[in-house]
């Protein structure tokens, strides 16, 4: 064994050295390098359970925020379908109304229109009237002119005229 390098047969004295030194370092962390350790493993613990607190809290809040905005979105639903529903009234109304003056205007044209065909047909018939007694008078003067071409007919007729002015009339 002596063979053996001191490092893996130490002696005694050594020993007792690297004891001392071990105790010596030992009692410096036991009074000062554990409790700072500790307080900073501590710490550390109350940083985590803060920060998972604090995200939980969030994950909370983005919750709400989820339904809130959900909420508002169905309101936007239902208030845009409103406006929908109420513009096909109005759409509706405005074309009824436009059917309703329309209808009465035509109404009134063809009022007018008929009393327009009525005068005209007046004046037609006014002036057909007018024509045709001025044929008549023409040709009951020409039928005249041939017929009391003499004064002997000419005598007659009125003779005959006389007689029945007469006749029909007994006064």
């Amino acid at each position: 064994m002596e063979n053996l390098p001191s490092i893996l047969t130490p002696d005694l004295g050594l020993l007792f050295w690297m004891l001392l030194a071990f105790l010596v370092v030992f009692v410096v962390l036991v009074k000062y390098g554990f409790p700072a350790i500790i307080s900073m493993v501590d710490a550390r613990k109350v940083y985590i359970d803060e920060s998972l607190r604090k995200a939980h809290e969030a994950s909370e809040r983005l919750e709400n925020i989820k339904q809130e905005s959900e909420q508002i979105l169905q309101e936007a639903r239902e208030k845009q379908t409103l406006i929908l529903k109420e513009a096909a009234e109005t759409r509706e109304a405005i074309v009824e109304k436009a059917r309703q003056v329309a209808r009465e205007e035509g109404a009134r044209m063809l009022e007018e229109a008929k009393r327009q065909i009525e005068v005209e047909k007046q004046n037609a018939i006014r002036d057909i009237r007018t024509q045709v007694a001025e044929l008549s008078v023409q040709i009951a003067e020409k039928v005249m002119r041939e017929n009391l071409a003499s004064d002997a007919q000419q005598m007659s007729l009125v003779n005959r005229f006389l007689d029945d002015a007469f006749s029909v009339n007994p006064n």
